[in-house]
């Protein structure tokens, strides 16, 4: 199955090419051979982060968006409630397994605010065009993003074939 992803790293002080855990996403995602349509990086602010995860579900077509950073506990960590802005359905099975996976590794991963929830992607129009979109937050670090992609990366197609209503 061809699964588009998009990566939005959100971080004031990081610019694309110091953006270590969105670059290692996608050698990983490519890896696996799937497809990155998008790699981008917006500072903390709701609106962006919201802005830039419909930019790539409704315009660039991306099935998955993987968001790194802005899941703790400071002020400017914005990214779970940027990402309810824009997306419709909690999958919270995915969120919990990543913290589970990532508890075995740090006890600091308790303090993860991360969220998974799917998205209804929109036409031009602002119609629903019938697709879902899944985004998962991951955490900023580029060791932490690279252990929720292990905690996550092998159900991830039997996901998007549920999406498209292929059943269980």
């Amino acid at each position: 199955m061809d699964i588009k992803f998009a990566i939005v790293t959100c971080s004031d002080t990081r610019t694309i090419e110091q953006d270590e855990a969105g670059s290692a996403l996608v050698g990983l995602i490519e890896g696996a051979g799937w497809h990155v349509v998008s790699h981008v990086v917006v500072c903390d602010d709701a609106r962006d982060i919201s802005d830039a995860i419909r930019a790539a579900t409704d315009e660039l077509g991306a099935d998955i968006v993987l968001t790194c950073g802005g899941t703790g506990l400071s002020a400017r960590d914005v990214t779970p409630e940027a990402t309810a802005v824009v997306c419709e359905r909690d999958v919270p099975g995915i969120a919990e397994a990543i913290r589970v996976y990532s508890l075995a590794k740090t006890r600091r991963a308790m303090l993860s605010r991360a969220r998974c929830m799917q998205r209804l992607v929109r036409g031009a129009d602002g119609s629903f065009t019938g697709r879902l979109a899944l985004v998962i937050n991951f955490p900023g670090s580029t060791k932490a993003a690279r252990e929720c992609w292990e905690a996550v990366s092998d159900q991830l197609e039997h996901a998007m074939k549920m999406a498209a209503g292929g059943g269980h």
